[in-house]
């Protein structure tokens, strides 16, 4: 759909761990729609968001905020009652996705296939080890990779892990324990009803943690990936599917581990981000231009979905 001339506020920033994240990618969708000839108002969000939001009086809000509380659900809320028209998934499918327990139980059910594990109290594992090792600890509700250890027999974390270890169990309370599967890192990015392409990425050391996603230079991309066509089509196919399950709405990106020893048989997704990142190092735009569409046109596909989205609900009864 060609868009009229609007006038967009990006909503970026907060105050989660992932802020300068979407500091880059809200600055990056407001150049971009400037260079389409949109008004812009860029706000960094604050404690007095729907005050700011209410002066502006946008016509869409494109929501470049990442981790809570702009991607779980509560800025969602927020602008629903608000009656703002906005981009990204809604309330309902922010609360789930930012959620990996409850990703899971919405997904596993229909057929995807996620790790096993469980969710454990940190007392528990300075006690003992949740799940045989390698085993892995995340937040059940950040982004980014944000918190996440490898626990290993030969790891430095102590056996059983040592209160002392710098480490996710610092920070939260609870955890989520998961087997570690081995091999390989895939994502596919989804817009609209569209599975792009699966992209390997190939941390220069360590794993895919927070620094190597947004440290340039620490990560090899491989776009489209140099898998069996197989797996590539298994990625896209997941991918959209947990994209409609969950009621996704303009893009997400489905990240997931591949054993490559294992073939199908070792494909597992890990999650799914429903407002994934927007800077230069950002996985959705790169797939989107692999494609052919660019970056500005990327956004604006990703508006116009919200558009269409907010009209089918006004004439909704």
């Amino acid at each position: 759909m060609t868009l009229p001339k609007l006038h967009v506020v990006v909503l970026m920033g907060g105050w989660s761990n992932e802020r300068p994240v979407s500091l880059m990618s809200g600055e990056g969708v407001a150049k971009a729609l400037e260079s389409k000839g949109h008004r812009v108002t860029r706000l960094d969000m604050g404690r007095d968001v729907a005050v700011k939001l209410a002066e502006a009086k946008p016509d869409v809000v494109f929501n470049a905020l990442h981790g809570a509380p702009g991607e779980d659900g509560t800025v969602q809320g927020m602008m629903d009652l608000m009656g703002l028209t906005y981009t990204h998934s809604g309330l309902a499918t922010s609360v789930i996705a930012i959620d990996k327990e409850l990703t899971k139980q919405a997904l596993v059910p229909h057929g995807i296939p996620m790790p096993g594990g469980r969710i454990v109290a940190c007392e528990e594992i300075f006690e003992r080890d949740p799940l045989p090792r390698p085993y892995v600890l995340k937040p059940v509700n950040e982004g980014s990779s944000v918190g996440v250890a490898i626990v290993t027999a030969e790891g430095n974390y102590g056996n059983p892990i040592a209160r002392g270890a710098k480490g996710p169990w610092q920070d939260f309370d609870q955890l989520l324990a998961e087997p570690f599967i081995r091999g390989r890192e895939l994502t596919t990015a989804v817009i609209g009803d569209r599975a792009l392409l699966v992209t390997e990425l190939k941390p220069k050391s360590g794993f895919y943690d927070f620094d190597a996603k947004y440290t340039e230079g620490m990560t090899e991309h491989v776009c489209p990936a140099e898998i069996p066509d197989e797996i590539t089509q298994a990625c896209k196919d997941i991918a959209l599917r947990a994209h409609k399950l969950l009621g996704c709405k303009g893009t997400s990106r489905s990240d997931f581990r591949w054993d490559d020893e294992q073939g199908a048989e070792g494909l597992f997704l890990l999650e799914v981000n429903t407002q994934p990142g927007m800077t230069p190092l950002s996985l959705v735009p790169e797939q989107a231009k692999a494609c052919g569409m660019d970056y500005p046109d990327l956004v604006e596909a990703i508006i116009a979905e919200a558009l269409t989205d907010a009209r089918a609900k006004a004439k909704s009864p």
